[in-house]
């Protein structure tokens, strides 16, 4: 018997399987163990989801869709081929995919599933996760939690905290940002005061200030390839894609290379860490202001703090740390793979549900707007 956690994020949505007291991180996908959390809708009205959704969505733009999860509770639809859908109804085959993908490795169903959300979703946006849920026709038990809840659970995981101690989760994934503060409990975490946030802000916004950078350099000569052509419409998302490889090379180096291949233009483009900081150390400062919120609000100082968690693959970014350590005066926990933190928290907490499992805390934030 296994369970299974599930991070449906902006960008890319991972898993995790629980069984016999430990989480592992699921594969997902055919070249890595998160999927780009993509769905492409086909001519024959099946869909493809994640690297295939993707791949195709190069050539086929008017029929993929990607960054929904921001769109969650827009009443303008998505036109996929012409044809409407909400945003509930791509989580839905989204999540279908990667349980179907996991149950087939593990050849049977999981018996529970829990599925995170942002701690800012009132009960509007959580309930249109419930509709997903629904609509992904999952036969197995599944509950909800917040991702800061399971990043700290996580966490918990592997060092020791002790009861009353607070830490603090800066979550800065592929599309938002948040930021919440969390007390140990005997039995799991609750959230104090109001968790904060930037709606629009993560790894898509830096790889943009990557390719607009990338376009300064080659001056004139983006703006006059023809836009209608299809096989320009392919190697700029060709493009787009090596400014997000670059973007993330720079986490681990301190210069990468973003290879040009256009039709009539073929070069590359250096870039520095250094000059990554500076485009992206503005939106990082909004950031920390927005942590100092959630402090605040929660009525905890810096020094009350037992460590600040980063969580979500733009976390990784060296500049990141630095920054919080330094603003806060406080130890930065990064996680050797952020971007897996929350599924593995929340694998964990599915386990609690479990017979005789150790129960996991209800849902302790206020409700906010959404």
């Amino acid at each position: 018997m296994y369970v299974v956690g599930v991070d449906l994020g902006t960008t890319y949505t991972a898993a995790a399987v629980w069984r016999d007291g430990v989480a592992e991180v699921a594969t997902l996908g055919d070249q890595s163990a998160t999927i780009p959390s993509v769905v492409l809708r086909r001519e024959d009205d099946t869909f493809l989801v994640g690297e295939a959704a993707n791949r195709r969505g190069l050539t086929n733009p008017d029929r993929v869709a990607r960054e929904f999860k921001r769109r969650l509770g827009d009443t303008t639809p998505i036109m996929l081929g012409g044809v409407p859908h909400a945003a509930e109804l791509l989580m839905a085959k989204l999540l279908r995919a990667a349980v179907d993908r996991i149950s087939g490795v593990e050849g049977a169903p999981p018996a529970r599933l829990c599925l995170s959300h942002p701690a800012n979703w009132g009960p509007f946006k959580t309930d249109l996760l419930r509709q997903a849920v629904r609509l992904a026709d999952l036969d197995m038990p599944v509950t909800l939690t917040t991702e800061p809840e399971a990043a700290a659970v996580s966490y918990a995981e592997t060092r020791r905290l002790d009861p009353g101690a607070t830490v603090a989760v800066y979550d800065l994934g592929g599309g938002t940002f948040d930021a919440t503060v969390l007390r140990q409990t005997a039995d799991g975490f609750e959230i104090l005061g109001r968790p904060e946030g930037i709606e629009h802000l993560g790894g898509i916004d830096f790889d943009a200030a990557v390719f607009d950078h990338v376009r300064r350099v080659l001056g004139d000569r983006l703006t006059e390839l023809d836009e209608d052509d299809p096989a320009v419409l392919t190697a700029v998302a060709r493009l787009r894609e090596e400014c997000t490889r670059a973007r993330e090379a720079l986490s681990s180096d301190t210069d990468a290379v973003v290879p040009v291949l256009l039709p009539g233009l073929s070069t590359e483009v250096r870039l520095t860490r250094a000059e990554l900081e500076g485009m992206i150390r503005p939106a990082l400062a909004g950031t920390v202001e927005a942590l100092r919120r959630a402090l605040r609000s929660a009525d905890v100082a810096p020094e009350q703090l037992h460590s600040v968690l980063l969580v979500g693959g733009a976390s990784r970014t060296p500049v990141v740390a630095q920054l919080v350590g330094a603003e806060l005066g406080r130890p930065v926990a990064v996680d050797a793979h952020p971007k897996y933190a929350v599924a593995l928290g929340a694998a964990h907490l599915a386990a609690r549900q479990l017979p005789g499992g150790r129960p996991a805390p209800a849902p302790t934030s206020p409700a906010a707007p959404a």
